[in-house]
């Protein structure tokens, strides 16, 4: 029933993320609109059949006939939005987002929204090392995983709402945290990951080293490739869980690092034996 009176899907940031939202979306069958302050997002979408309609700016009229909007923005510019804009939704909407730290905007944005519409809070494992909705692929959600995140101001339904959404784009694995428990997870699968692959950019290489890396190389570095205004955001909303995670990781390579010092071969090889187990049970997933 959720989804019958929900048809009309409003995306505000239209990026790949945004953008490969409403290609999944239309394809079902929705009615799409969007709202990106840039105009060429728009004019592509439109033309390719993305999205039905959109606008540069918050359009009352695009807004308020709204019945569930996705926020695809920078942490910032979301919660600057809704302070703004919140008016203009009509009443008891379901709003989600995809944002990629949630204690830092997820209470803010209950706050400022209060009674009117219900925010439950959703983050899409995905995405691409490029960027903008010309890059958008819905194929980026198969198999990936899917995160819906409420507090206890969330109704039963608008989480049931939000685990369907997660169903209809296709992710295969979508698991339930609380906004605190999502951060300290992401610290350790997401950021620490990225903060890993710009060290090893940043890092003094030999000359001309890209010539010569092979594929271990480009698959830890793949992420390298970062979009510094999001992600510096992103590490500085959840800095105490990612410094946790950095401390966590810098002693474990300080720890190996001693062990090759030292030729301990078996302190090595147990190592390697743990990651070999621990790999094992992520492929399992």
């Amino acid at each position: 029933m959720e989804w019958i009176n929900r048809k009309n899907i409003l995306i505000v940031g239209l990026g790949l993320i945004g953008g490969s939202y409403a290609m999944a979306l239309k394809r079902m069958g929705f009615s799409v609109s969007a709202i990106d302050k840039n105009p060429d997002a728009i004019e592509y979408a439109v033309e390719k059949g993305i999205i039905d309609h959109g606008a540069t700016i918050p359009d009352e009229t695009i807004i308020s006939a709204a019945d569930a909007v996705i926020f695809a923005l920078y942490p910032n510019v979301f919660i600057d939005w809704m302070s703004k804009y919140k008016d203009l939704l009509k009443p008891g909407i379901y709003v989600t987002d995809v944002t990629g730290v949630k204690s830092a905007i997820v209470y803010r944005v209950q706050d400022i929204l209060g009674d009117r519409a219900e925010f439950i809070a959703s983050h899409p494992m995905a995405g691409k090392e490029v960027g903008g909705v010309r890059n958008s692929d819905d194929l980026i959600f198969r198999d990936a995983n899917y995160i819906v995140v409420p507090t206890d101001r969330n109704t039963e339904g608008a989480v049931n709402w939000c685990k369907r959404l997660g169903k209809l784009l296709g992710f295969k694995n979508i698991s339930i945290l609380s906004p605190e428990e999502h951060d300290r997870m992401i610290a350790y699968v997401s950021q620490l990951t990225h903060c890993i692959a710009v060290s090893l950019m940043t890092e003094p290489s030999p000359r001309n080293a890209e010539k010569f890396t092979g594929d271990s190389f480009r698959d830890l570095t793949r992420i390298a490739r970062i979009n510094e205004n999001m992600w510096s955001e992103l590490f500085f909303m959840n800095k105490d869980a990612l410094l946790g995670e950095m401390d966590a990781f810098i002693k474990e390579i300080t720890d190996l690092r001693n062990l090759i010092a030292d030729d301990d071969v078996e302190g090595v090889k147990e190592k390697m034996r743990l990651s070999t187990a621990r790999k094992t049970k992520f492929n399992a997933v």
